[in-house]
Protein backbone atom coordinates (compact mmCIF):
# COMPACT_ATOMS: atom_id res chain seq x y z
CA UNK A 1 0.00 0.00 0.00
CA UNK A 2 1.66 3.52 -1.42
CA UNK A 3 0.96 6.36 0.04
CA UNK A 4 -1.54 7.35 -2.73
CA UNK A 5 -3.51 4.14 -2.47
CA UNK A 6 -3.86 4.76 1.30
CA UNK A 7 -5.14 8.29 0.45
CA UNK A 8 -7.84 6.75 -1.60
CA UNK A 9 -8.78 4.40 0.96
CA UNK A 10 -9.23 7.25 3.56
CA UNK A 11 -10.87 9.08 1.21
CA UNK A 12 -13.41 6.06 0.35
CA UNK A 13 -13.68 5.54 4.17
CA UNK A 14 -15.78 2.93 4.00
CA UNK A 15 -15.43 -1.56 2.53
CA UNK A 16 -17.49 -3.91 1.77
CA UNK A 17 -16.66 -7.33 3.27
CA UNK A 18 -18.03 -11.16 3.77
CA UNK A 19 -19.22 -12.35 6.86
CA UNK A 20 -15.91 -14.16 7.70
CA UNK A 21 -14.61 -10.44 8.17
CA UNK A 22 -16.84 -8.96 9.89
CA UNK A 23 -15.47 -7.47 13.12
CA UNK A 24 -16.64 -9.16 16.70
CA UNK A 25 -17.22 -7.53 19.74
CA UNK A 26 -18.32 -3.89 20.39
CA UNK A 27 -18.40 -0.95 18.08
CA UNK A 28 -16.46 1.82 18.41
CA UNK A 29 -17.66 4.37 20.33
CA UNK A 30 -15.30 7.15 20.07
CA UNK A 31 -15.63 10.77 18.20
CA UNK A 32 -17.54 11.20 14.43
CA UNK A 33 -17.34 7.32 13.73
CA UNK A 34 -19.26 6.08 16.99
CA UNK A 35 -21.58 3.56 16.95
CA UNK A 36 -19.81 1.64 13.50
CA UNK A 37 -17.96 -1.21 12.92
CA UNK A 38 -14.71 -1.14 11.42
CA UNK A 39 -11.37 -3.46 10.47
CA UNK A 40 -7.69 -1.94 10.41
CA UNK A 41 -5.65 -2.81 7.01
CA UNK A 42 -1.59 -3.08 7.29
CA UNK A 43 0.22 -3.37 4.09
CA UNK A 44 3.82 -1.85 3.39
CA UNK A 45 4.32 -0.49 7.05
CA UNK A 46 1.47 1.36 6.60
CA UNK A 47 -2.33 1.21 8.02
CA UNK A 48 -5.60 2.28 7.85
CA UNK A 49 -8.71 1.63 8.99
CA UNK A 50 -12.42 1.27 7.32
CA UNK A 51 -15.85 1.21 8.06
CA UNK A 52 -18.00 -1.73 7.20
CA UNK A 53 -20.86 -1.02 4.54
CA UNK A 54 -22.69 -2.91 1.87
CA UNK A 55 -22.86 -1.82 -1.36
CA UNK A 56 -19.07 0.08 -1.47
CA UNK A 57 -17.18 0.08 -4.55
CA UNK A 58 -14.26 -1.06 -2.11
CA UNK A 59 -14.44 -5.00 -1.32
CA UNK A 60 -12.50 -6.90 1.09
CA UNK A 61 -11.92 -10.32 0.02
CA UNK A 62 -9.47 -13.44 1.63
CA UNK A 63 -6.49 -14.86 -0.73
CA UNK A 64 -4.05 -17.77 0.56
CA UNK A 65 -2.96 -17.65 4.21
CA UNK A 66 -3.39 -14.62 6.60
CA UNK A 67 -3.80 -12.44 3.20
CA UNK A 68 -6.08 -10.42 2.09
CA UNK A 69 -6.88 -8.09 -0.82
CA UNK A 70 -8.63 -4.79 -1.30
CA UNK A 71 -10.89 -4.58 -4.61
CA UNK A 72 -12.01 -1.84 -6.43
CA UNK A 73 -15.09 -2.24 -8.77
CA UNK A 74 -12.95 -5.80 -8.83
CA UNK A 75 -9.45 -4.63 -9.65
CA UNK A 76 -7.04 -5.37 -6.84
CA UNK A 77 -5.76 -2.04 -5.01
CA UNK A 78 -3.80 -3.06 -2.06
CA UNK A 79 -2.63 -6.60 -0.16
CA UNK A 80 -1.61 -7.08 2.77
CA UNK A 81 -3.44 -8.37 6.60
CA UNK A 82 -5.93 -7.51 9.01
CA UNK A 83 -4.76 -6.06 12.42
CA UNK A 84 -7.10 -7.39 15.26
CA UNK A 85 -7.96 -3.89 16.96
CA UNK A 86 -6.85 -4.42 21.08
CA UNK A 87 -9.60 -1.85 22.11
CA UNK A 88 -10.79 0.36 19.37
CA UNK A 89 -7.41 0.27 17.45
CA UNK A 90 -3.94 -2.06 17.61
CA UNK A 91 -1.81 -2.13 20.59
CA UNK A 92 -3.32 0.53 22.34
CA UNK A 93 -6.63 0.47 25.01
CA UNK A 94 -7.77 3.68 22.94
CA UNK A 95 -10.92 3.91 25.67
CA UNK A 96 -14.10 6.30 25.77
CA UNK A 97 -14.84 7.57 29.32
CA UNK A 98 -18.15 9.45 28.70
CA UNK A 99 -20.09 8.08 25.52
CA UNK A 100 -22.10 11.03 26.13
CA UNK A 101 -21.61 15.08 25.70
CA UNK A 102 -23.45 18.08 26.62
CA UNK A 103 -21.75 20.05 22.91
CA UNK A 104 -23.55 19.71 19.77
CA UNK A 105 -21.06 18.93 17.72
CA UNK A 106 -22.86 19.05 14.28
CA UNK A 107 -20.21 16.27 12.75
CA UNK A 108 -20.23 13.83 15.75
CA UNK A 109 -22.62 10.81 16.81
CA UNK A 110 -22.09 11.37 20.16
CA UNK A 111 -24.45 13.38 21.35
CA UNK A 112 -27.02 11.61 19.66
CA UNK A 113 -26.11 7.64 21.25
CA UNK A 114 -25.81 9.16 24.48
CA UNK A 115 -23.93 6.08 25.30
CA UNK A 116 -22.63 5.14 29.13
CA UNK A 117 -20.14 6.47 31.45
CA UNK A 118 -17.65 4.17 32.21
CA UNK A 119 -16.19 4.26 36.28
CA UNK A 120 -12.36 4.32 37.34
CA UNK A 121 -12.84 0.84 38.30
CA UNK A 122 -14.06 -0.33 34.65
CA UNK A 123 -11.52 1.22 32.98
CA UNK A 124 -8.72 -0.04 35.11
CA UNK A 125 -9.82 -3.25 34.36
CA UNK A 126 -10.03 -3.07 30.56
CA UNK A 127 -6.34 -2.13 30.46
CA UNK A 128 -5.60 -5.30 32.40
CA UNK A 129 -7.26 -7.42 30.29
CA UNK A 130 -5.84 -5.49 27.60
CA UNK A 131 -2.17 -6.13 28.61
CA UNK A 132 -2.89 -9.73 29.81
CA UNK A 133 -3.15 -9.99 25.43
CA UNK A 134 0.78 -8.91 25.43
CA UNK A 135 0.31 -6.76 22.49
CA UNK A 136 -1.02 -3.81 24.80
CA UNK A 137 1.91 -0.79 24.40
CA UNK A 138 0.07 2.49 24.97
CA UNK A 139 -2.82 3.95 26.84
CA UNK A 140 -5.40 6.81 25.05
CA UNK A 141 -8.19 7.94 27.17
CA UNK A 142 -10.90 10.39 25.29
CA UNK A 143 -14.02 11.73 26.75
CA UNK A 144 -17.24 13.65 25.73
CA UNK A 145 -18.31 15.65 28.41
CA UNK A 146 -21.52 14.30 30.25
CA UNK A 147 -22.10 17.28 32.48
CA UNK A 148 -19.45 19.88 32.59
CA UNK A 149 -15.59 20.21 30.86
CA UNK A 150 -14.31 20.57 34.70
CA UNK A 151 -16.05 17.47 35.95
CA UNK A 152 -15.07 15.82 32.84
CA UNK A 153 -11.24 16.86 33.36
CA UNK A 154 -11.48 15.43 37.33
CA UNK A 155 -13.15 12.13 36.33
CA UNK A 156 -10.51 11.80 33.83
CA UNK A 157 -7.29 12.85 36.12
CA UNK A 158 -7.97 10.48 38.38
CA UNK A 159 -8.29 7.38 36.22
CA UNK A 160 -4.76 8.48 34.75
CA UNK A 161 -3.78 8.22 38.40
CA UNK A 162 -5.17 4.62 38.63
CA UNK A 163 -3.90 4.18 35.35
CA UNK A 164 -0.09 4.80 36.45
CA UNK A 165 0.39 1.29 37.53
CA UNK A 166 0.46 -0.19 34.31
CA UNK A 167 3.91 1.58 33.82
CA UNK A 168 2.88 2.49 30.31
CA UNK A 169 2.59 5.80 28.40
CA UNK A 170 -0.85 7.84 29.00
CA UNK A 171 -2.41 10.24 26.22
CA UNK A 172 -5.44 11.95 27.45
CA UNK A 173 -7.86 13.73 24.50
CA UNK A 174 -10.72 16.09 26.47
CA UNK A 175 -12.62 19.10 26.26
CA UNK A 176 -10.41 21.95 28.24
CA UNK A 177 -11.28 23.59 31.27
CA UNK A 178 -8.95 26.11 33.09
CA UNK A 179 -6.54 24.18 35.05
CA UNK A 180 -7.21 21.38 32.75
CA UNK A 181 -3.25 20.67 31.63
CA UNK A 182 -2.39 21.29 34.67
CA UNK A 183 -4.39 19.07 36.57
CA UNK A 184 -3.87 16.12 33.93
CA UNK A 185 0.05 16.51 33.75
CA UNK A 186 0.01 15.78 37.67
CA UNK A 187 -1.78 13.04 37.54
CA UNK A 188 0.43 11.43 35.08
CA UNK A 189 -0.74 11.83 31.47
CA UNK A 190 2.21 11.55 28.91
CA UNK A 191 0.63 13.54 26.09
CA UNK A 192 -2.46 15.65 25.70
CA UNK A 193 -5.00 16.42 23.05
CA UNK A 194 -7.40 19.26 22.96
CA UNK A 195 -9.57 19.39 19.45
CA UNK A 196 -10.25 22.59 17.47
CA UNK A 197 -11.93 20.43 15.18
CA UNK A 198 -12.69 23.56 12.67
CA UNK A 199 -9.89 25.73 11.56
CA UNK A 200 -12.29 28.48 10.31
CA UNK A 201 -13.55 31.02 12.17
CA UNK A 202 -16.71 31.93 10.45
CA UNK A 203 -17.78 28.19 10.01
CA UNK A 204 -16.58 27.43 13.46
CA UNK A 205 -20.03 28.79 15.54
CA UNK A 206 -22.66 26.94 13.30
CA UNK A 207 -21.04 23.17 13.62
CA UNK A 208 -19.87 23.45 17.31
CA UNK A 209 -21.94 25.74 18.63
CA UNK A 210 -21.46 26.65 22.64
CA UNK A 211 -17.36 26.04 22.08
CA UNK A 212 -14.77 28.61 21.86
CA UNK A 213 -12.41 27.91 19.07
CA UNK A 214 -9.75 31.16 20.92
CA UNK A 215 -10.54 29.39 24.45
CA UNK A 216 -9.44 25.41 22.72
CA UNK A 217 -6.61 27.15 21.23
CA UNK A 218 -5.47 28.93 24.39
CA UNK A 219 -5.78 25.88 26.02
CA UNK A 220 -3.64 24.37 23.54
CA UNK A 221 -0.65 26.77 23.77
CA UNK A 222 -1.17 26.21 27.61
CA UNK A 223 -0.59 22.65 27.25
CA UNK A 224 2.10 22.77 24.94
CA UNK A 225 4.61 25.04 27.24
CA UNK A 226 4.09 22.39 29.81
CA UNK A 227 3.78 18.94 28.28
CA UNK A 228 6.88 20.09 25.81
CA UNK A 229 7.63 19.12 22.13
CA UNK A 230 5.97 16.62 20.38
CA UNK A 231 3.41 15.85 23.01
CA UNK A 232 0.27 18.13 22.24
CA UNK A 233 -2.10 16.95 19.55
CA UNK A 234 -5.65 18.89 17.79
CA UNK A 235 -7.78 17.12 15.46
CA UNK A 236 -8.39 19.12 12.55
CA UNK A 237 -11.54 18.01 10.42
CA UNK A 238 -11.32 18.56 6.79
CA UNK A 239 -14.54 18.51 4.58
CA UNK A 240 -17.09 20.96 6.66
CA UNK A 241 -16.58 23.38 3.91
CA UNK A 242 -13.64 25.48 5.38
CA UNK A 243 -11.47 28.22 3.22
CA UNK A 244 -8.84 26.69 1.90
CA UNK A 245 -6.70 29.03 3.28
CA UNK A 246 -8.13 29.20 7.43
CA UNK A 247 -7.49 25.74 6.84
CA UNK A 248 -3.46 26.30 5.51
CA UNK A 249 -2.95 28.92 8.28
CA UNK A 250 -4.97 27.25 10.98
CA UNK A 251 -1.98 24.32 10.64
CA UNK A 252 0.81 26.45 10.48
CA UNK A 253 -0.66 28.25 13.75
CA UNK A 254 -0.82 24.83 15.65
CA UNK A 255 2.55 23.83 14.65
CA UNK A 256 3.92 27.37 15.57
CA UNK A 257 2.42 26.90 19.39
CA UNK A 258 4.40 23.19 18.83
CA UNK A 259 0.82 21.49 18.64
CA UNK A 260 0.77 18.52 16.14
CA UNK A 261 -2.52 18.93 14.35
CA UNK A 262 -4.21 15.68 13.02
CA UNK A 263 -6.03 16.27 9.66
CA UNK A 264 -8.91 14.28 9.73
CA UNK A 265 -11.27 13.27 7.19
CA UNK A 266 -14.82 14.29 7.88
CA UNK A 267 -16.68 10.99 8.30
CA UNK A 268 -20.48 11.77 7.37
CA UNK A 269 -22.27 9.94 9.97
CA UNK A 270 -25.96 8.39 9.23
CA UNK A 271 -26.98 10.25 12.45
CA UNK A 272 -25.60 13.45 11.06
CA UNK A 273 -27.24 13.72 7.66
CA UNK A 274 -28.14 17.24 6.42
CA UNK A 275 -27.26 19.00 9.78
CA UNK A 276 -24.23 20.49 8.36
CA UNK A 277 -22.12 20.14 4.65
CA UNK A 278 -19.92 17.18 5.29
CA UNK A 279 -17.64 15.59 1.95
CA UNK A 280 -15.04 13.58 2.53
CA UNK A 281 -12.24 15.14 1.02
CA UNK A 282 -10.28 13.56 -1.87
CA UNK A 283 -7.28 11.99 -2.08
CA UNK A 284 -5.24 15.08 -3.99
CA UNK A 285 -6.23 17.11 -1.05
CA UNK A 286 -5.65 14.98 1.43
CA UNK A 287 -1.85 14.87 0.14
CA UNK A 288 -1.61 17.97 -0.34
CA UNK A 289 -2.92 18.97 3.28
CA UNK A 290 -0.47 16.30 5.00
CA UNK A 291 2.53 17.65 2.97
CA UNK A 292 1.39 20.94 3.92
CA UNK A 293 1.39 19.84 7.47
CA UNK A 294 4.41 17.97 7.60
CA UNK A 295 5.97 21.11 5.98
CA UNK A 296 4.91 23.02 8.99
CA UNK A 297 5.92 20.47 11.20
CA UNK A 298 9.42 20.26 9.83
CA UNK A 299 9.62 23.97 10.38
CA UNK A 300 9.20 24.17 13.63
CA UNK A 301 11.27 21.04 14.94
CA UNK A 302 8.32 18.37 15.61
CA UNK A 303 8.04 14.99 14.73
CA UNK A 304 5.63 12.87 14.16
CA UNK A 305 7.16 9.91 14.88
CA UNK A 306 7.81 10.69 18.23
CA UNK A 307 4.29 10.14 19.56
CA UNK A 308 3.57 7.60 21.90
CA UNK A 309 -0.31 7.01 22.12
CA UNK A 310 -3.64 8.03 20.37
CA UNK A 311 -3.73 9.07 16.60
CA UNK A 312 -0.16 9.50 15.47
CA UNK A 313 0.85 6.35 17.06
CA UNK A 314 -2.12 4.53 15.42
CA UNK A 315 -1.85 5.90 12.35
CA UNK A 316 -5.21 4.13 10.69
CA UNK A 317 -7.65 7.45 9.75
CA UNK A 318 -4.86 9.92 8.83
CA UNK A 319 -1.58 10.48 6.34
CA UNK A 320 0.63 10.98 9.67
CA UNK A 321 3.82 13.17 9.10
CA UNK A 322 7.16 11.22 9.28
CA UNK A 323 5.18 7.77 9.55
CA UNK A 324 3.64 7.64 5.90
CA UNK A 325 4.92 10.99 4.67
Amino acid sequence: MDLLTKARLISWGRIEMPEVFRPEGPVSTAGPGAGERNVFFRSGGRRVRLSAEEGSPLKLVELEGEEVAILFKGREIARGVLERPLLHCPRQAYITVSERCIYDCKFCAVPKLSGGVKPKERVVEMVAQALDSGELEAISLTSGVERTPEEEVARVAEIVRALRRFDLPIGVSVTPARGSSKALQEAGADEIKYNVECLDPVLFGRVCPGASLDKIKAALADAAARFGRNRVFSNVIVGLGESEPSLREGIEELAEMGVLPVIRAVYPHPLRVGEVEMVRPSPERLLDLSRHLRRALDEHRLRGDAAETGCYRCTGCDLIPHRDL
